[in-house]
């Protein structure tokens, strides 16, 4: 999705050439999530001559807040409190991070 973000419209080609500058992949894996991503609602495809071109479907904050969603609710049943912890621990959160949290939280 960052990818498509980046350049609002793309083929395959162009995210699996993007992706193999970061890490091998196979042309056929890239083919496959942008066909879920296009099932999910998060992609759009046309016909252009011989490709189909991929825009995004939402914005970026919406399809990334129903990604973290779905996250929290396959691996931490529900509860982002896990992941949270996992943050603070892990990444070594500032104070002044972990302050704009509680003030997010407060505010909502």
């Amino acid at each position: 999705m960052k990818i498509v973000w980046e350049h609002e419209r793309v083929t395959v080609r162009d995210v699996y050439e993007a992706l193999l500058e970061h890490r091998k992949v196979a042309y056929t894996t890239v083919m496959t999530m942008m066909k879920i991503l296009e099932q999910k609602g998060f992609l759009k495809k046309s016909q252009e001559e011989r490709a189909h071109v991929y825009r995004p479907a939402q914005a970026k904050k919406l399809v990334i807040g129903s990604m973290v969603r779905e996250f929290v609710n396959r691996v931490f049943n529900g509860s982002a409190e896990p992941l949270l912890v996992h943050l603070v621990e892990e990444h070594h959160l500032s104070q002044k991070d972990l302050e704009e949290i509680a003030r997010l939280r407060r505010k909502s």
